[in-house]
């Protein structure tokens, strides 16, 4: 325990501190430490606190893509769209067979899942939105559609979008081969608080 001056004492008073009353009170010197496990929603069901992905979720191959083909990732029977709720960030990984340019859009995920509680959604369509502050005037816009971004072969091309995607709950990307020639693609993603 520590001792200090209160406000309001009487060394107050006499001018030791410009605190007035009490004298001397005993000050705890212990550290307590907390975890922060969520919160109750509305309903009254505890909602954990949301953590970054450790691994990127890496999706299977798509072989063959011919050039100007289009493809969707990711892909996994079981992971068919990324669930952003809850995160700011999300990196991106395409690993090609084929150096060239590659276009990447971020779109609305498949129409076999809803959007929250709204279905139909329009599958694959660009993922539109203004990310201006709210004090400022903002045109709806396209997210991200990128028509040629080079991507080197035969290594993980890593992409981090920075709030641009935050808590968009129905997301697949839309790639398109502009690298001339037939390549495989294989794409991953981690998402980050």
């Amino acid at each position: 325990m520590v001792k200090t001056v209160t406000p309001f004492s009487t060394r107050a008073k006499e001018g030791a501190t410009d605190s007035p009353l009490g004298d001397f009170v005993e000050v705890p010197q212990t550290i307590t430490s907390t975890a922060n496990a969520g919160f109750y929603d509305t309903t009254g069901k505890l909602r954990g606190v949301q953590s970054s992905d450790k691994l990127f979720l890496i999706d299977p191959i798509h072989e063959s893509v011919a050039n100007n083909a289009t493809i969707l990732s990711p892909q996994l029977s079981d992971h068919e769209y990324i669930d952003m709720t809850g995160f700011n960030d999300l990196y991106i990984g395409l690993k090609v067979t084929n150096t060239g340019n590659f276009a990447i859009d971020a779109v609305m995920g498949p129409s076999t899942y809803t959007f929250a509680n709204l279905s139909p959604i329009n599958p694959t369509a660009v993922l539109r939105g203004a990310s201006q502050p709210a004090n400022s005037t903002a045109d709806i816009q396209p997210l991200l559609e990128d028509a040629a971004q080079h991507i080197t072969a035969d290594v993980w091309n890593i992409f981090v979008l920075h709030s641009l995607l935050a808590n968009q709950k129905l997301l697949q990307f839309k790639i398109v081969n502009n690298s001339g020639d037939i390549s495989d693609i294989q794409f991953a993603s981690m998402r980050v608080v």
